[in-house]
Parts: C-alpha cells; structure tokens; sequence
C-alpha cells in the first residue's frame, strides 16, 4: 500500500532550494553532476522526486486549503478565533495581493513545475546513456508520467490565476525573472498537450504500485480540464474511456473511498502518498493535508489544527436533502467515538471527516494525525459526474462505455443511498457538492458555472474574486507581472 512512498524517500533528500522568482528549485531537484544515466534502476529518481515535490509540509498545507476551500460556502477558516486571522479572509473574501497564503500556493504549485520540468528534461539524459528496450521504454513511462505531474500544477495555476508565466525547462533567476504570462488559452493548450502525451505513453496500470499515476489518470485529469475549459465534447470522451475502460468503481461504502487501507483503491484516480513509514520522530516523507485539519485540542498524540472545517450551511444543506451517508462520512463530531474519542472539549463542532486518521494509523508521540493519510485528488465518482455534466452540456459524442448522463449520475447517487434523479444540470451540481464537498472543487465549481455571485456574494465576493490576485511578492521579484484587474496593489 505504501510501496511508492518508500522510492520518493531515496530521492526527496536532494532537494535543493532557492530563493528567486517564483521561489522554485531552478536546477531541478536533483544533482546535476554524480548520477550514472546508464543505469535503468536511476531512471524513476528525478520522478520520484516530482512525486515528492507534491507533498506538503505544515503551513504549506495550511496556506492550501485556506485558499482552495475556506473560499467556499461549504468550509470555515476553523481552528481557534485568534489563530490564524489572515487565513479568515479567504471566509469574507477581504484578502488582497499581499496575502501571504496566496504568494505561497504560488510557489507551491510552481515548485511542483520546477520538479517535474527537471524530470522531463532527465528523460533525455537516460535516452542518450540507456541502450535496452525495457530501460528506454522506462524512459519514456517516466517522462510521461512528469507531465501528469506538471499538468496537474499548471491546471491548479490556471484556475487560481487565470494567467501565469508558461515555464517549461529549468531556468536562470535572470530568465525566470523575465517571463511574462501567458493566455488562458495559451495555458490550456499546453496543459493538453502534456496530457495528450502522458495518454499515449503511459501504460495502463504499474502492476506492483498502485498509485503511480497512469494512462487513466491522465485520461481522468484531460476530463476535468476539459470541463473547466466548457470542452465538453472532450470531457466526454475522456471520461467515457476511463468508465469504459472497467478498472475502476466506486467503492462499495462512501467512507471506504476515505479510508487508509483503501488508498491505491478501485476508486483512487490520483492520489498524493504519504506515510510514517511506521517510525516515530522526523524526518518523514509525508503529506500534512490531513494533519491540518486534524482535531484541534484533542488528545496527543490524535490532533492537528483544526483548519478547513465544515460549514453550518453545507450540514444544514445535506440534512435537508436526506445525504445521510455522505453527511456522516464528510463531518466529523466532536465528541464522536466509533474507533477513537474525538473529544467533546475539541474547540470545534465539527471537522473534515473524509481526513479522518484511526489511531492505529498514528504512530508519533505527537500530533501524529493523518500523516498515513493519501490526499485523493480525484476519484472515480468525479469522472462519472464530469461525464454526465459534459453530455447534457452537448458533448455530443458517441459514449464507448454504453452509458448515459443519467446512469453516471445516479451511479454515484445510488452509493449514497439516494434514488435516482433525471441528468440536468442542476441536479449534476447538486451532486457534485454532495459526493466532492470539502475536496477543493466547490469554489471552483461555483465560478466555472457562473453561479459563484448568486451563492457567494452574501460572504463578500464580488468579481473580481473569480481569479486570485497574483501576489505582489512575486511582482516585486518579476516586474513583467501583471497587476490582476480588481485588486489593490
């Protein structure tokens, strides 16, 4: 289950800093000189560093979530009053350039772009050394597999940004600092592309490691990126390869597609590994999305911060609609105790469920929560709602897997517990609230579909908030930056 996580550690270990524009490794993440090309068993280093450049660590995880979900009527800043205040922006939408969150997912996800432009450009050094079939196949697997990576920062970019710099190679700080942005559609092109490429080079599964992503996973990400392009006819076919393709399914249970001993499971499309390798002190290879929004003040070692909390108004909702499965999987109660106390003197009510860590899992002697959890950043019941919302949008394809909007749709539902309901859009929404809430797709779906005014305007967002700011940190560092229309600089 955690085989992959023990690669990344080999590799994670050389990654260097450096602070310059955009704050990204500008010489890879690993070093230039000492590696022998000519050996396949070096092939997958410079990827698993990729891999590993996906991880965050406390505040980056913090500074994550603030901005990919506490914008949403579906999560609050949590944690406790005095804690954290800049982060309480992101719930009134009062945050401007200087927002030290913002500047940081900045770096986060172009860090993830340095990684795997570093990756790319190894796969020509181990083609030019590699002379056996398997060893060049390799090659191009894992060059593949980095353009999954850095198609996946450049999507996160994108919709946070609307426009950034396009950087494709590893650069100088003079160069970087030079780069204007690109279009929209410039950015979309390109993320195409290195998908199109990840799709034709990739194979279908990594036998002997589950969550290395593969030609689905690519398949699955075009379908998302498609979707937030209105590309409906390829969101659409792209799904529909991926369901007709018959290896994947919703899990049985909705909380099993949550659960540690699922990751890598039937459902999981991509996933962020992390684990503690069973030992108890640092340094570790793991992810803190979970650990942030851990209980807070719950008992040591089984707490975290308590950030990105479940809103009144999204358990309000889901009480309404009878989602009693979901309801109970995605907010976790203070003073609940199934497998672990989760303790009533917890400052908040409520927190994350779908992060939720058994003690068994916690092996530090301190604040230990969810460091075995993997970060699902999509599922199968996504592709099958982005399906149907491409078909009734139009896409007009002939579907390979045999399967209407309304059979995706109520697929998803039918795990849920509920009955079925006709395919339109508004019920394909709904749906998408109810199954995805709390993953970071709520804000961005509330935007893409135009209706982010009507439901967000009431917590301050106007809209020029359809876009973050780009961060005035980085401006000072590249004045070939824009300022972006709406924000005071």
């Amino acid at each position: 289950m955690k085989k992959n996580i023990i690669l990344f550690v080999a590799a994670v270990i050389a990654l260097a800093g450096c602070s310059d524009f955009l704050d990204i490794r500008t010489e890879g993440s690993m070093p230039s000189s000492g590696i022998d090309y000519s050996k396949p068993e070096n092939i997958f280093l410079p990827v698993s560093a990729a891999y590993a450049s996906m991880r965050m660590a406390e505040g980056e995880a913090q500074n994550y979530i603030a901005v990919m979900e506490v914008t949403s009527d579906d999560a609050d800043k949590g944690s406790s009053e005095a804690d954290g205040p800049t982060v309480a922006e992101f719930d009134n939408f009062t945050y401007g350039p200087g927002n030290n969150h913002i500047s940081a997912v900045w770096t986060i996800f172009y860090n993830i772009v340095s990684a795997a432009n570093y990756a790319i450009e190894s796969m020509d050094l181990y083609k030019e050394a590699i002379t056996s079939e398997d060893g060049l196949l390799q090659v191009e697997q894992c060059r593949s597999e980095a353009k999954v990576i850095r198609a996946y920062a450049y999507w996160n970019l994108v919709r946070l940004f609307g426009t950034v710099p396009l950087i494709d190679k590893t650069m100088s700080a003079t160069e970087l600092a030079s780069q204007g942005v690109a279009t929209t559609a410039q950015l979309y092109t390109f993320i195409y592309n290195d998908l199109d490429d990840a799709i034709e080079g990739l194979p279908n599964v990594f036998p002997d490691y589950k969550t290395r992503y593969n030609k689905y996973t690519a398949l699955a990400l075009k379908s998302k990126v498609a979707l937030y392009n209105k590309d409906w006819a390829e969101a659409a076919r792209c799904a529909d390869l991926v369901i007709a393709s018959g290896r994947y399914s919703l899990q049985s249970r909705f909380a099993d597609a949550f659960a540690v001993e699922y990751e890598g499971g039937s459902e999981s499309l991509m996933e962020i590994e992390s684990s503690a390798l069973r030992q108890t002190s640092d340094p570790l290879p793991v992810n803190y999305y979970a650990f942030i929004q851990g209980p807070r003040g719950n008992k040591e070692p089984f707490q975290g911060w308590g950030y990105k909390v479940p809103s009144q108004k999204l358990i309000s909702w889901m009480d309404g609609r009878g989602d009693a499965v979901r309801r109970k999987v995605t907010v976790l109660e203070r003073g609940a105790n199934e497998t672990d106390e989760i303790s009533s003197n917890c400052i908040n009510p409520y927190y994350n469920g779908k992060v939720y860590t058994p003690r068994e899992w916690n092996t530090r002697s301190y604040n230990a929560y969810g460091l075995e959890h993997n970060q699902r950043l999509l599922r199968y019941s996504d592709v099958l709602l982005i399906f149907a919302e491409a078909m009734v949008n139009g896409a007009g394809i002939t579907p390979e897997s045999g399967y209407t909007a309304d059979q995706a749709l109520n697929e998803v539902r039918g795990r849920a517990g509920l009955g079925p309901v006709a395919a339109n859009i508004d019920n394909i929404l709904d749906e998408r609230r109810a199954e995805l809430a709390l993953e970071e797709n709520r804000f961005f779906d509330l935007v893409r579909t135009g209706k982010a005014q009507e439901v967000l305007g009431p917590l301050g967002y106007t809209a020029k908030n359809a876009v973050f700011p780009i961060p005035s940190a980085q401006m000072e560092l590249n004045p070939n930056l824009p300022k972006t229309p709406g924000y005071t600089y």
